[in-house]
């Protein structure tokens, strides 16, 4: 028979490798847990990022139609103010009483008549005057 010792040592040695078996097994399932749980993370980042990058698209097809409206009310805004000069001269001047021009001013600088500057500097005090014309104005 063979001696004691030997067989201890190889039962010892067993059972540390069966300990080591169990605990591989048991670390193998926690990284394929993990696994999954990391694979449907990242769809969900997918997806979000999916979204993200379909509602970018939209925005950016939506600023794009603003601009394009803006650009086609600035070129009407523009030939509204080309059509009719004297319009252009009235508007220039309404400006000008609304920084504190005087009807000298709007003579030189807009080319109206006088009796025409002095009835718009007349309707610019009544409209500052008059608190129900203010908030019109």
């Amino acid at each position: 028979m063979t001696q004691p010792w030997l067989w201890l040592a190889i039962t010892l040695l067993s059972v540390g490798l069966l300990a080591s078996l169990f605990w591989l097994i048991r670390l193998q399932r926690r990284l394929r847990d993990q696994q999954r749980n990391y694979e449907a993370l990242l769809n969900v980042l997918r997806n979000e990022i999916r979204l993200t990058n379909s509602g970018a698209m939209g925005m950016g097809r939506r600023l794009k139609q603003v601009e394009q409206r803006l650009n086609i009310t600035a070129e009407k805004q523009l030939e509204l103010e080309n059509r009719d000069p004297g319009a252009l001269a009235y508007n220039q001047a309404a400006k000008l009483m609304e920084m504190g021009a005087d009807v000298d001013d709007l003579v030189g600088s807009c080319g109206i008549a006088r009796p025409e500057a002095e009835l718009m500097a007349l309707l610019h005090r009544e409209i500052k005057g008059s608190p129900a014309l203010k908030s019109d104005h």
